[in-house]
C-alpha cells in the first residue's frame, strides 16, 4: 500500500506545537477590516489551538506530520 498523501490545504493552514497540539488562525481577518474594531482585529491576529472535536479531520488531512 502506498503512503497516504499530506493534504495541501492542510499543510499550509495548520502547524504542529512542539507538544503536538495543532494551531490555527482566526477567520474574518482578510479583508473589509474598516468596519471592523481594533479591539476585534487585534484578537483575530493571534493564533489559536484548532478544536478537540476537529483533530480527527486534521489529523487525516496530515498523516505523516504527526
Amino acid at each position: 500500500m502506498p503512503k497516504m498523501k499530506t493534504n495541501s490545504s492542510a499543510k499550509k493552514r495548520f502547524k504542529i506545537t512542539g507538544s503536538g497540539k495543532v494551531k490555527r488562525k482566526h477567520a474574518f481577518h482578510n479583508h473589509i477590516l474598516t468596519k471592523k474594531e481594533t479591539k476585534r482585529k487585534r484578537r483575530l491576529r493571534e493564533f489559536t489551538l484548532v478544536d478537540p472535536s476537529d483533530m480527527k479531520s486534521v489529523r487525516f488531512m496530515m498523516p505523516g506530520m504527526f
